[in-house]
C-alpha cells in the first residue's frame, strides 16, 4: 500500500467575487463533499475490489469505465464524492464501515448517478445563478451602509446570503433525490439488489437527529429525509433483484480489504483489540501480519502470514504483502522472491511490477537498474497517473549513468503530481541531453512547452 499526496480544487464562475466564492466554495465542499486538500493512498487490492463493484453499474448507466478513475482517499470518516467529472473518490472510513459489499455497491450506484446526470456541471450553473440575488442584497447593503444605517446594510448582505444558500442547498437535496433513483436504476440493470444501499441511508438518516459534530460527512453532504428515502424505498424494493444476496466470495473480498485497511492505517493497539491473537480467522490474521510489521516484529508479521498463504497460495496480495514487509525490514533478496511470485498470479499489476522493481534496485547495481527498467515501465503503462514510478526510474536511469533519461523520467515525476515548473526545468534538462526529435526528446518538448494550468497551486 502507498501513499501519496492528494489536491482537489473548487472550480467556481470566473467572474464571481471573493465574498460569493469564499461563501459558495462551503457550500460546495458541503453538498458535494469536496476538499480541499486530502491524502490519497494506492493499493492494488482495494482499487481492483472497487472496480469490480463498480464496472456492471458504469455499464449500466452508459458510462465508458474506462473514462472513470477512481481515489482511495485515506479518511476514516464515512464519505464519498464524485469531482471533476467521472472522478470517483471514496474514503477508506466507508470501506471499513459498511457491513456488507451491498452497501458499499449502493453508494457507488448512487455516486453513479451523480456522474451520469451529469450534476457537478449543473451545480456550478445553479450556484452562477444564485449568486444573482446575492449581488443585489450586497449592491443595496453597501447603500445602506454608506447611507448611515450599517446594521440595516448588514441585515441585507446577511439575508442575501441566506437566499444563496437556501437555493443551492435545495438544489443539492433534488440533486441527492435524483441520484438515489438513478443509481437504483442501475442496480437492477446490473442485475444487483439495492437493499444494501437502502440498508445504508436508513442508517445515514436517523443520524440526521445528531449534532454536526455526530454526524457522518456523508449525512452532511446528502441529507436525507423522510420523503427521500420513502421514495428510494418503493423503488429499490419493487426490483425483482431485491432479496438477491451478496455471494460468499464477495463478502470474503470486502472483509480482507477492511482487515488489511484495518492494520495500515489503525495503530497497533486498535488493530489487536479489533484482531485479537485468539481470532484466528483469515482476516484477523492479515490484520496482524500488517500490525507487527508496523511494529517492526518482522518474526510476528510472518509468522501471521503463514496461515494465510497456506489457506490461498494463488493470492497474488499475500504475497505483495509478504514481498513489501520483507523489503521495509532491510530482507532484499527474499522480498524480490515474494514479489515475483505475486507477479505470477497478477501480471503486469502497476504496484505489483513496481514493487518487484524497488526490491530489484536495492540491490544498487547496474545489472539491477537494467532488470527493474522493464518492469517501471509496464507499472508506468498500467497507471501513468502514478508518480512514484517514474521517481524510481530516475534512480534507474541514473544508476546508468543514463542522465537525459532520468531527468526526463524526473520531469514525469513532478508532472504527475502538478508541480509545473519543476517539470519544465528537468524537461528542458533532459532536452539538451537526449537526441532531437527521438520519441522520449518529444515527451520532454511536451512538458517543456506545456502551457501551466491555471487549476494547479
Amino acid at each position: 500500500m502507498q501513499r501519496s499526496p492528494g489536491r482537489l480544487t473548487a472550480f467556481l464562475p470566473a467572474k464571481m467575487p471573493l465574498t460569493v466564492m469564499l461563501g459558495l466554495f462551503m457550500l460546495v465542499a458541503l453538498g458535494q463533499g469536496r476538499a480541499s486538500a486530502f491524502s490519497l493512498i494506492n493499493d492494488s487490492e482495494t482499487e481492483a475490489l472497487l472496480a469490480d463493484y463498480s464496472l456492471p453499474i458504469w455499464r449500466a448507466s452508459g458510462i465508458d469505465p474506462n473514462a472513470v478513475s477512481i481515489y482511495l482517499v485515506n479518511d476514516q470518516t464515512v464519505n464519498a464524492f464524485v469531482s471533476g467529472g467521472q472522478n470517483l473518490f471514496i474514503h477508506t472510513g466507508l470501506i471499513t464501515e459498511v457491513d456488507t459489499p451491498s452497501e458499499l455497491i449502493g453508494v457507488i450506484a448512487h455516486e453513479t448517478g451523480h456522474m451520469a446526470g451529469g450534476h457537478l456541471t449543473r451545480s456550478a450553473e445553479a450556484m452562477e445563478g444564485a449568486a444573482i440575488p446575492y449581488y443585489a442584497s450586497m449592491i443595496l447593503g453597501i447603500g445602506a451602509i454608506a447611507a448611515g444605517a450599517p446594521d440595516a446594510g448588514m441585515a441585507i448582505i446577511a439575508g442575501g446570503a441566506q437566499v444563496v444558500q437556501r437555493g443551492v442547498l435545495s438544489y443539492s437535496r433534488e440533486q441527492e433525490s435524483r441520484a438515489d433513483q438513478a443509481g437504483a436504476t442501475y442496480l437492477e440493470r446490473a442485475g444487483l439488489s439495492g437493499k444494501g444501499m437502502l440498508d445504508l441511508f436508513a442508517s445515514f438518516r436517523d443520524q440526521e437527529a445528531l449534532t454536526d459534530t455526530q454526524q457522518d460527512p456523508f449525512v452532511r453532504s446528502h441529507p436525507i429525509s423522510e420523503d427521500r428515502l420513502a421514495a428510494l424505498q418503493d423503488r429499490v424494493e419493487s426490483s425483482p433483484y431485491f432479496n438477491k444476496k451478496d455471494s460468499p466470495e464477495s463478502v470474503e473480498r470486502l472483509k480482507l480489504v477492511q482487515a488489511k485497511l484495518h492494520g495500515f492505517i489503525d495503530d497497533p493497539v486498535y488493530t489487536f483489540n479489533r484482531y485479537p491473537t485468539s481470532d484466528n480467522s483469515i482476516y484477523a490474521h492479515y490484520a496482524r501480519t500488517v500490525a507487527y510489521h508496523k511494529m517492526g516484529k518482522l518474526d510476528a508479521s510472518l509468522q501471521e502470514l503463514e496461515p494465510l498463504l497456506a489457506a490461498q497460495p494463488k493470492n497474488p496480495y499475500f504475497w505483495e504483502l509478504k514481498g513489501q514487509v520483507l523489503f521495509e525490514s532491510g530482507k532484499i533478496e527474499p522480498s524480490i522472491i515474494a514479489y515475483r511470485k505475486s507477479l505470477s498470479l497478477k501480471p503486469n499489476d502497476a504496484f505489483l511490477e513496481l514493487g518487484l522493481a524497488q526490491s530489484i534496485l536495492a540491490r544498487d547495481s547496474d545489472t539491477a537498474a537494467k532488470e527493474a527498467i522493464p518492469h517501471l515501465e509496464t507499472s508506468i503503462r498500467a497507471r501513468p497517473d502514478l508518480a512514484f514510478p517514474y521517481y524510481q526510474l530516475s534512480l534507474a536511469y541514473g544508476r546508468l549513468n543514463e542522465i537525459g533519461m532520468a531527468e526526463l523520467a524526473t520531469a514525469q515525476y513532478h508532472d504527475v503530481r502538478g508541480n509545473t515548473e519543476e517539470a519544465r526545468m528537468h524537461a528542458i534538462r533532459a532536452q539538451k541531453l537526449l537526441k532531437t526529435g527521438s520519441p522520449d526528446w518529444i515527451r520532454a518538448q511536451d512538458i517543456a512547452t506545456a502551457e501551466r494550468d491555471p487549476r494547479r497551486g
